[in-house]
């Protein structure tokens, strides 16, 4: 082993709603914070999302390659009806690309994730 993991760092021009936002997603807690750089998780010492202020942030557009996705988050949830129902009523829009164990939706950045049921 070289490293452990320490965070996934997602680039926002606003990053106090995506960061609320996954907050909520993911019943995580702010464990770091200021103007350009909020980080959230289980602890301090824990693995966690880290959002970071960019000034002008080109949103990937899913599946196309012109802006790829590069990487998204797959959230667990035991049924994709209600987690949808809670997930667009924290703030995110359906992408429109859905199969039967998991469907794709944009954070209010417009990053992609997705709800899976396995």
């Amino acid at each position: 082993m070289i490293g452990k993991f320490h965070a996934l760092v997602i680039d926002c021009e606003d990053i106090e709603p995506v960061a609320r936002f996954y907050e909520e997603l993911l019943g995580m807690q702010r464990v770091e914070g200021d103007a350009d750089w909020i980080t959230i998780g289980d602890a301090a010492d824990r693995p966690a999302l880290a959002f970071q202020r960019v000034d002008k942030l080109t949103p990937p557009d899913w599946p196309s390659a012109v802006h790829p996705q590069q990487m998204h988050l797959d959230v667990r949830v035991d049924d994709l009806d209600e987690g949808e129902k809670n997930v667009l009523a924290l703030g995110a829009k359906k992408q429109g690309y859905e199969q039967e164990k998991f469907r794709v939706y944009l954070d209010p950045a417009g990053h992609p994730f997705c709800l899976v049921s396995w």
